[in-house]
C-alpha cells in the first residue's frame, strides 16, 4: 500500500480540498499467477484513510511515496500496472520482502502451518 499525506484536512464546513490537496493512497497487490502487480484499491480523503486503516489492521505495509501514488491513480482499479513502473514497484517489493526477511530473522520459530500477513495455509489454497 503506497500513500501520500499532503497536508491538514480543511475545517468542518469549506469545500472539499481538490484531489491534489487531499490525501490519497494506492493499494497494489501482487500475485505470482499474474503477468504484473495490480492496483487493488485507491482513493482520496476518507477512502485513502480507510485504505491505510485497512493496510495496517492487516499488518501490511505502507509506505509513503507522493510521486508513485499519482502515476499509480492514473490506473485503473483492478488493472495491472503499466510497464513503465515496473522498475518501482520492484524496488519497492524487493524493499518489503527485506524488511520481512529480517523481521522473521529475529522472531521466534513459528509452527509449519502458520502463515504470515493475509496469505491462506497452502493446504487451503486452490
Amino acid at each position: 500500500m503506497i500513500h501520500d499525506e499532503p497536508g491538514a484536512t480543511p475545517p468542518a464546513g469549506d469545500a472539499p480540498a481538490p484531489a491534489a490537496e487531499r490525501a490519497s493512497a494506492v493499494a497494489v497487490r501482487y500475485d505470482a499467477k499474474d503477468a504484473a502487480p495490480r492496483v487493488v484499491a485507491k482513493g482520496y480523503g476518507n477512502i485513502a484513510d480507510t485504505i491505510i486503516r485497512t493496510a495496517k489492521e492487516n499488518d501490511l505495509y505502507v509506505h509513503e511515496s507522493p510521486e508513485l501514488v499519482n502515476l499509480l491513480m492514473q490506473v485503473d482499479l483492478d488493472a495491472q500496472i503499466p510497464p513503465q513502473l515496473y522498475v518501482a514497484i520492484a524496488e519497492l517489493l524487493a524493499w518489503i520482502y527485506t524488511l520481512e526477511e529480517k523481521t522473521m530473522d529475529a522472531a521466534p520459530p513459528v509452527a509449519e502451518d502458520t502463515v504470515r500477513g493475509n496469505e491462506a495455509p497452502a493446504s487451503n489454497q486452490q
